[in-house]
């Protein structure tokens, strides 16, 4: 195995896509000659040419107009939009056309298609560069909506998500694409999707999150295990739409106490939704109220109060002594 950051894993999951399929083609501003605003796409234009990694103009409804109509006539493309701010542009392809064609042709045609957005903040960059609104394109049915933590699941999510008949969205945390390497396999390597993971096992309490706040949510939880002995079980969504309700039904009866973390606002959020999920499913084996550790319903803030904003390892464990002492 190779020890590879996220950036570094992604761009294997599109060099094995490419390689192994002829339908795959690559599509998006400045993917190619420039190879993507964070090297994402680093070397895949020598490799395979520019009729299978195209660079658009900046138009992002284009972008995806353009990768449905692929979709259609057999292809499989991997769409990129620079940051998921700037895929507003396109919504009304991606809710219009991507999410609804098979539902539209009573399944004569398939969306086997991705559109690749960096997500969230922790970069330290200007407006429309750090949101998390994933829960736009998890209510949206119709699509898979997927958000990798780390480099290796980031590889196996990618590429099962190209593969997959499917439209997916597949939010990428851009603080993660270099914070941190890890093994990934030589050997292509997938993930079911709409399959949640225990990325830490545990008895006391159970933390939910995905994407970017597996770091802070697995930081909060080792913290409570050494100065605590605190056993917190994480779970990693990985897909956020269709939700895994079992793995955290499953987790939630076994701990009866849940802290639910995601960086987007919290009205309407992801979090809300696990709640209703575990309400539904767990309620009588909680013994305490659910707490959410979330960002707050204010457009994401510039540099200075950019920390403030996202949740952190010490809001986590705080919400989780609150839950633990109820």
């Amino acid at each position: 195995m190779a020890l590879m950051n996220m950036v570094g894993a992604l761009n294997r999951a599109m060099d094995d896509a490419l390689r192994t399929d002829d339908t795959v083609v690559l599509l998006g501003q400045d993917i190619g000659q420039d190879e993507g605003v964070f090297r994402v796409t680093a070397d895949l234009l020598r490799r395979y040419g520019d009729q299978r990694v195209i660079d658009t103009p900046l138009a992002e409804g284009a972008i995806v107009g353009g990768a449905v109509g692929m979709a259609l006539y057999g292809l499989k493309p991997v769409a990129e939009m620079q940051f998921s701010g700037f895929a507003y542009q396109a919504f009304h392809q991606v809710e219009q056309h991507m999410a609804r064609f098979h539902n539209r042709t009573r399944g004569r045609y398939r969306m086997s298609m991705v559109v690749r957005m960096p997500y969230g903040g922790g970069i330290r960059a200007v407006e429309h560069h750090s949101e998390s609104r994933e829960t736009y394109y998890a209510h949206t049915p119709g699509l898979y909506m997927v958000i990798p933590s780390t480099p290796r699941n980031a590889r196996a999510l990618l590429l099962e998500s190209i593969r997959s008949p499917e439209p997916v969205i597949f939010f990428e945390p851009k603080a993660v694409y270099r914070s941190f390497k890890e093994e990934v396999p030589e050997e292509p390597e997938t993930m079911e999707l709409g399959k949640a993971q225990i990325a830490r096992a545990g008895t006391d309490i159970t933390f939910v999150a995905y994407g970017a706040m597996m770091r802070p949510t697995l930081e909060a939880a080792e913290d409570l295990a050494d100065t605590e002995g605190v056993s917190a079980e994480v779970v990693d969504l990985l897909t956020v739409s269709p939700l895994d309700t079992d793995t955290i039904t499953e987790s939630v009866t076994k701990t009866g106490r849940v802290v639910v973390i995601h960086e987007g606002p919290r009205t309407c959020g992801i979090g809300a939704e696990v709640i209703a999920r575990i309400v539904e499913r767990a309620l009588m084996h909680l013994e305490a109220p659910i707490k959410r550790v979330t960002g707050y319903d204010v457009h994401f803030p510039y540099f200075a109060r950019e920390r403030a904003f996202m949740p952190n390892a010490e809001r986590i464990a705080h919400a989780a002594r609150e839950v633990l002492a109820f």
